[in-house]
């Protein structure tokens, strides 16, 4: 038994829903490392061989009839839902935050708010986006969000060489990080914030992969993959080993990630998976729905 994540690497409600719902049916699919693309590893989608699915999304509109499908079969599955209210240029493929939000609704209603996370990451302190800026947009996503989900999950961006060099560029259109506020006291400020308006609103504050303990201020460390949670919701015992492929401080336990890199076309220069924004769109207008793989090119079955 096995998780599968779906995916670290990309959006796949949002863009790869066919394909996944394909693999589902095939009862498996075929996944590149993407460090070697040689070597290829085929990954059961049986549900007698999958504990859970976690999902990973910005925008799962166009996956929500594929949910009503799932919800008939036995599969497992929960959300991680990234939900931030950036300007365009933070997240230039996103669709309006009012329609993401009225999605997150959607979906947790279908599913219950038990099984849909609310991601509200990365915290980027810029210009336009200073921490005031995130009190007010945070407090207004809690707000409506309140019901419809249990628990929000918080980190600070990170400094990829990739992303610091893509963030860079957008220093002209008044959106240079401010990568100081990050290491001083008034971070601490915001994120208790933050935690006592999550509080006010029913919803439990964790921290994602955090090098600093902020249990002090009420956010003790999270777990994307996560086997208390799988635990809590579907009743079964799963992996309690901690998946090695990630950061030290990251919580989550072994997965097989089922995405697969440069094919997400949101295009937030923050993004840690994907090197080539350009590169994402070209395999993205040539996936094929019914390939192995989700960008097609392994081909051992």
């Amino acid at each position: 038994m096995t998780i599968v994540s779906a995916s670290r690497r990309t959006d796949i409600p949002a863009f790869f829903g066919d394909w996944f719902m394909n693999r589902l049916s095939a009862g498996y699919c075929l996944v590149a490392n993407p460090f070697n693309r040689s070597q290829v590893r085929r990954v059961s989608l049986a549900a007698e061989d999958v504990d859970a699915v976690v999902f990973w999304t910005k925008n799962p509109a166009p996956f929500l009839h594929h949910v009503l499908e799932l919800e008939k079969q036995r599969l497992r599955y929960y959300f991680q839902y990234t939900l931030n209210d950036y300007p365009k240029a933070l997240e230039p493929g996103l669709s309006p935050v009012e329609d993401r939000i009225e999605a997150f609704r959607a979906l947790s209603n279908i599913i219950g708010s038990r099984r849909v996370v609310w991601r509200y990451d990365p915290i980027i302190p810029t210009g336009v986006t200073d921490f005031e800026a995130h009190r007010n947009r945070f407090k207004s996503l809690a707000k409506v969000l309140s019901g419809h989900t249990r628990r929000v999950v918080v980190s600070l961006v990170d400094r990829y060489r990739k992303t610091l060099r893509r963030l860079a560029r957008l220093e002209k259109e008044g959106l240079r990080v401010h990568w100081e506020m990050l290491e001083g006291p008034c971070v601490d400020r915001l994120l208790e914030d933050l935690a006592s308006i999550a509080g006010e609103c029913g919803l439990e504050m964790r921290a994602c992969s955090e090098p600093r303990d902020f249990s002090g201020l009420g956010i003790p460390p999270g777990a994307c993959i996560d086997a208390d949670l799988i635990t809590d919701l579907f009743g079964i015992a799963t992996t309690h080993v901690k998946d090695r492929g990630q950061r030290p401080r990251c919580g989550c336990v072994e997965s097989r990630d089922i995405g697969a890199v440069d094919t997400c076309g949101h295009g937030c220069p923050y993004c840690y998976a994907t090197n080539d924004p350009d590169r994402a769109l070209l395999r993205l207008r040539d996936h094929d729905p019914s390939a192995s793989a989700l960008d097609g090119k392994p081909v051992r079955s």
